[in-house]
């Protein structure tokens, strides 16, 4: 019998947890990065394998430079996100980001060669 692939899955985020990302998006704006810092823990807290919400604490490392920080949020929402396209690309993406940040091209352009990037 033929196989048939699995459905894809879509992480989203809760109303709550969309409440307090984009909390955490103003407080960056005006560079308050340790409230959007706490913020996004506050979300964490709510859904803690919710890869999106990964992405958004290593996007804010990032922001920080804080690439080695960055790089294991990248790997967390990637291990989370296995079956959900979106959610894997975007936490390929900062993971490319963050190893660059970190002058380890080989191992971004890896992670950019990676099916679930394309």
């Amino acid at each position: 019998a033929p196989r048939t692939p699995l459905p894809s899955r879509e992480n989203r985020l809760s109303p709550a947890t969309h409440s307090l990302v984009t909390q955490a998006h103003m407080l960056m704006s005006h560079g308050n990065f340790d409230g959007a810092s706490s913020t996004l823990d506050r979300a964490l807290r709510i859904e803690p394998n919710n890869p999106l919400l990964w992405i958004e604490r290593g996007r804010l490392r990032l922001a920080e430079n804080d690439a080695h920080q960055a790089e294991g949020c990248g790997r967390k929402a990637l291990a989370l996100a296995s079956g959900d396209r979106s959610a894997q690309r975007q936490a390929g993406a900062l993971l490319v980001d963050a190893l660059r940040a970190q002058r380890r091209n080989q191992e971004a352009h890896a992670v950019e060669s990676q099916p679930f990037m394309h």
